[in-house]
């Protein structure tokens, strides 16, 4: 049989569950993530309990805890089987019904599979509920493609149950859509997603998501303003070929001299610096105008030129 590809070893979603098993460092955190890996299994029941992973450390933490539970080291039977993508999927299951009364009495669980408050692990532990029902059936994008979590859930019930706990205990608000018959329970806000591998100590992968989020934040705007510089050149520019429109009109019928000082000395400096925005063109003013100062003479001068071209019978469209 080959092992799982280097390709899922390097994604984020294994990276997220890697480090949410170095993180459980007590029974008591195992139980909870357990707890919540056991709600999302493939069968549970008296007659069967069976998980499936493509993910050998999830397959090993199964195995470890299930065993360390019934003090049995044999207790899961592991079946592989090579899919087509050359990726190996574990079937775990236990073949004592005895031992599989007894996990679920442990936890207090039946085939509902719902998360009720009687059964729910303290809320110091319920973080590691939640990373379990991630460890069994979650997913998460590389966040420098796009921000995605989804956890695909055996039950709309238990959909429903993980849901409403998100909300109510962390304000963190997922959405519910019905995919080939499995309940999918789906995050696409980063605040949330940063929430949830936060809540499941994941810390590491939440300060990349978050420094990848500010890098996305950060290029967004640094685009958003060049696209407005952009913008206000271009605007800058077109009226800029307006004014010397005028300015060279006036200067062809009644020439430059004729024009107040003030008219004369702010048409002057548009022809010789077509690039100039209006406030740039007022400080060279002699003295120095606002911005406001220098439009307004360019709209007297605008005024002059379109008093010329209805006596030439000219129209603007011409020009």
């Amino acid at each position: 049989m080959m092992n799982n590809t280097s390709a899922e070893e390097q994604s984020f979603s294994y990276r997220v569950k890697e480090e949410i098993i170095e993180k459980i460092n007590s029974s008591q955190k195992a139980d909870a993530c357990l707890m919540g890996l056991l709600c999302c299994c493939n069968e549970l029941g008296d007659n069967e309990i069976l998980f499936l992973t493509e993910n050998p450390l999830v397959k090993d933490f199964f195995i470890r805890n299930v065993c360390r539970i019934l003090q049995d080291e044999n207790a899961v039977h592991v079946a592989e089987a090579e899919r087509r993508s050359g990726v190996t999927l574990f079937s775990l299951s236990l073949p004592d019904k005895e031992q599989r009364i007894y996990l679920l009495d442990y936890f207090g669980m039946d085939e509902s599979r719902r998360l009720t408050e009687d059964f729910l692990p303290k809320d110091k532990f319920f973080p590691n509920l939640a990373a379990g029902i991630f460890l069994a059936c979650g997913s998460v994008n590389d966040p420098s493609k796009k921000y995605h979590m989804e956890f695909v859930m055996p039950k709309l019930e238990l959909c429903n149950d993980f849901g409403l706990l998100l909300i109510e205990r962390y304000g963190i608000v997922p959405k519910h859509v019905e995919r080939k018959n499995s309940q999918i329970m789906y995050i696409k806000e980063s605040e949330n997603i940063i929430d949830m591998l936060t809540l499941m100590s994941a810390t590491m992968c939440s300060l990349e998501l978050m420094n990848v989020k500010m890098e996305k934040d950060m290029r967004n705007k640094i685009n958003r303003a060049l696209n407005c510089d952009n913008a206000n050149i271009d605007k800058t520019l077109k009226a800029a070929e307006r004014q010397i429109a005028d300015i060279e009109l006036i200067d062809k019928k009644l020439g430059l001299s004729s024009l107040p000082d003030q008219l004369r000395e702010i048409a002057e400096l548009r022809l010789e610096n077509p690039d100039y925005n209006l406030k740039e063109l007022g400080a060279e003013m002699t003295p120095p105008i606002s911005r406001s100062g220098a439009n307004h003479r360019l709209q007297k001068l605008a005024e002059i030129a379109a008093d010329l071209r209805r006596k030439e019978g000219i129209k603007t469209s011409d020009i």
